[in-house]
């Protein structure tokens, strides 16, 4: 089972341990809005994402003797998805400490860190045999150094054409973008690229929904045209990428 370093912290009531240190913090409230969080939680709830996400769980192996990290879990709906599927030793963590407050009451068997996962993270050499990125943070030497030799790194980015229908009407462009290459490029020469898939559905969202949509992927510029946009059919893409670390 992993473990966190020793740190000073604390315990929130709800069971989440806050190990962030006035060093670690740019602003007095890091990570993502409380209106980012809201549209985020919304939106899962609605079940817009969760074929998408049950794929992503099934793309790694595990067992109840592994243990999973997950670096900007938000509100660990990923996470949670992949321990319950695997019976997984799950652990979480984001800067954000009311998102892990959140996740910490909804996932209480699961352990829960606020720390910035941009610095050192909190845990011993090769804890982990899955270590999670979900269009989140990306620290490769870290995630190297937590992650077993026989481990496997799951990252996550937005497909070329995610939201593109929304980001035509509301943005005024529907570029598509791939950004695999650029992950690949991050995480070489530490991890090597071993598998991808492509995850895509089309799901027809209310205004609601594409308001939701847009804000929880930062999307939501030009708020003056987001109001005028009916509901409509939308993509929602992700490109998934397995890497095992590099032999030494």
């Amino acid at each position: 089972m992993a473990c966190a370093r020793r740190h000073a912290f604390d315990v929130a009531r709800s069971g989440y341990v806050n190990l962030l240190q006035p060093q670690d913090r740019r602003a007095s409230r890091p990570g993502d809005s409380a209106e980012v969080r809201a549209a985020r939680r919304r939106f899962h709830a609605a079940g817009y994402e969760t074929p998408l996400t049950e794929a992503l769980a099934g793309l790694v192996s595990l067992g109840p003797s592994d243990a999973a990290l997950e670096v900007g879990c938000g509100e660990g709906h990923h996470l949670a998805t992949v321990a319950a599927r695997s019976g997984c030793d799950g652990h979480g963590l984001d800067i954000a400490a009311a998102a892990i407050d959140a996740a910490a009451r909804r996932y209480p068997r699961l352990h829960w860190i606020v720390a910035n996962g941009d610095r050192t993270l909190p845990y011993p050499d090769a804890s982990f045999r899955l270590v999670l990125s979900v269009t989140a943070r990306r620290n490769p030497s870290e995630f190297r150094r937590v992650l077993r030799r026989d481990g496997t790194l799951l990252l996550v980015v937005p497909g070329p054409d995610d939201l593109v229908e929304l980001r035509r009407a509301v943005l005024g462009e529907g570029i598509v973008r791939d950004r695999v290459d650029r992950a690949v490029a991050t995480f070489a020469p530490l991890f090597t690229l071993q598998r991808r898939r492509r995850l895509r559905r089309v799901v027809w969202l209310e205004p609601d929904a594409i308001r939701d949509a847009l804000t929880g992927s930062y999307r939501a510029g030009r708020r003056s045209r987001l109001a005028s946009v009916d509901a409509r059919e939308v993509t929602l893409s992700r490109d998934a990428l397995l890497f095992r670390p590099a032999a030494r």
